[in-house]
Parts: C-alpha cells; structure tokens; sequence
C-alpha cells in the first residue's frame, strides 16, 4: 500500500514538474586558501603576548590554518599595538598578512597603514612584526608622516608606536625629521 502511494507521488512529480527544480544551483566561488585549510574561522580576534605583557590584539575578518595551526593566513586584517604599560600605542591595518604562531611573527601585506596615538602615519606594501623584540619593520617602500614632517625611504625598523625609528635608505621631502643618533 505504501509502495503504491510512493509510486503515485513520483509519477504525479514527474509528470507535472513539480518534483525537479528548475533554477541552477548558486555558484559560491572558492579560494585556494579555503580549499587547502585545515581549518576556517570568521571574524577572529585574538591576543598577542610576550612573557605574559600583552603585545598587541589582532583581528580578521578570515583566518585560515595551515601546516598544524602554525601558519594563519588572514583577511582583512586590524592590529593594535600596546605599550608595556597597557595603553594602546598605535594601530596597523592591512589587506590581508600571516601570522607564525611558532616564531610569533606576523607580516602584513596589501595597504600596510600604521597609525600611531601621537598623529604618526605610516604607509608601506609589507611590514613585519616581532612580538619578541616588540618591532615593526620593512624593507620595502615606506613614507612616514606627522605634521609638518615627512619621511621616505626603502626599509626601517620600529617600535609600533614609531619614536625610535632606524631607516636604511632615506629620501625626504615637506620638512625636516631628526633621525635617532644622527
């Protein structure tokens, strides 16, 4: 009895349409990175600490695992930076970047902009930051500005909040900048 109501109902469905569906499946594009993850977070936000003193927060809005959770490939990427005594001290933000939960270094990448609490801007395509030494750096292209200051180069080392910076090449330009220990 029951076979036959199944019976019934397929052939009303077949007959009919009413059983297929017409419209074509939506097509979500899919990244390499999702594809070969072994893991996929949204919206992530976590702490970066050195010997217990916090370092920085870092957030995304993707987060990708990879080689058993030691490298994260991230999205849309937000940092900010704190001084030894708690106090916000600047904020980088970034098109995307990776974090290396072994070495505990994370590389910004795309749109690099670092602005400090003090007014500093800072631009560059790369930066890298060291949590045990507590350092920003590059060797790319930079420009970093405050007012009535501007400094250019390719390559510096930094503490986030920028008051020690060392420079590799300088070319400077809309007023002068005192380098340390020059």
């Amino acid at each position: 009895m029951i076979a036959r109501r199944m019976l019934l109902v397929l052939a009303l469905c077949s007959a009919f349409g009413a059983c297929t569906d017409r419209t074509a499946p939506v097509q979500v594009g899919k990244g390499a990175l999702a594809d070969s993850a072994d893991q996929v977070l949204f919206h992530i936000k976590t702490v970066l600490t050195d010997r217990g003193l916090l370092r920085a927060e870092l957030e995304a809005d993707s987060a990708f695992f990879f080689d058993d959770n030691t490298r994260i490939e991230l999205t849309k990427v937000k940092t900010t930076f704190f001084k030894s005594t708690g106090e916000r001290s600047s904020v980088l933000t970034s098109r995307e970047g990776t974090y290396n939960t072994r070495l505990q270094e994370t590389e910004a990448r795309g749109d690099v902009v670092v602005v400090s609490n003090e007014g500093k801007r800072l631009e560059t395509s790369q930066l890298k930051y060291q949590q045990a030494q507590n350092e920003i750096s590059s060797d790319s292209a930079f420009v970093l500005t405050e007012v009535g200051k501007r400094l250019a180069g390719v390559g510096f080392v930094s503490d986030p909040d920028m008051r020690n910076v060392r420079v590799k090449n300088v070319t400077t330009g809309g007023g002068t900048f005192t380098l340390p220990g020059q």
